[in-house]
């Protein structure tokens, strides 16, 4: 099946009733930038898969990430780093949602960096001391390996990987947190 061309997603969602859509169609300036970078996404089955998640999730991050640029690049990162972890690309914006609430730089109490606040120990385990946990792609692979390991081990137990990934195995809390965010703000229907 052909995907439809950008210019009738936008004519689509712009001119469908009120009550259908609380969105509007997005500027024209924006309508660029996503062109562009759906050109560049090369995670997705295909453009309008591309186009679709990119100007839904873009929407819902504008809230956290006002520059739409950095939004974007976020995101055709995320779902690069999670399609190659074999990960929900919104289980992951989730997760970086209830860590660092979409902030690079933030660092934890117990020294865990950037949007998926991978601790630093694991630079020296892999022998990459080099490496910036502060970098979206950077944390963004560490994170998405070692949650997909969890994942694995759990057999898919997504409570027990979760805790796993937080260092919380046998609480609630975190796992709850985390699918509470993807519940109410990020899950997308497969």
């Amino acid at each position: 099946m052909r995907a439809l061309p950008l210019a009738v997603l936008f004519l689509a969602l712009s001119t469908a009733p009120a009550w259908a859509s609380l969105r509007q169609a997005p500027e024209p300036e924006l309508r660029d930038l996503l062109t562009r970078t759906v050109a560049q996404a090369d995670s997705f089955e295909d453009r309008f898969d591309a186009e679709v998640w990119l100007l839904d999730m873009s929407t819902r991050l504008a809230r956290f990430i006002e520059d739409p640029e950095q939004r974007l690049t976020l995101l055709r990162q995320v779902h690069r780093e999670a399609s190659l972890a074999g990960l929900r690309p919104d289980l992951v914006i989730a997760l970086i949602h209830a860590e660092s609430h979409f902030d690079r730089f933030a660092l934890s109490s117990v020294g865990a960096q950037g949007l998926m606040q991978v601790m630093p120990f694991w630079k020296s385990e892999l022998g990459r001391p080099q490496d910036n946990l502060t970098d979206n792609a950077t944390n963004l692979r560490y994170g998405c390996t070692i949650l997909s390991y969890y994942l694995k081990k759990e057999r898919g137990d997504i409570n027990r990987a979760l805790a796993r990934y937080n260092g919380s195995l046998g609480k609630h809390h975190y796992p709850a947190k985390v699918i509470g965010f993807w519940q109410d703000y990020w899950y997308v229907k497969p």
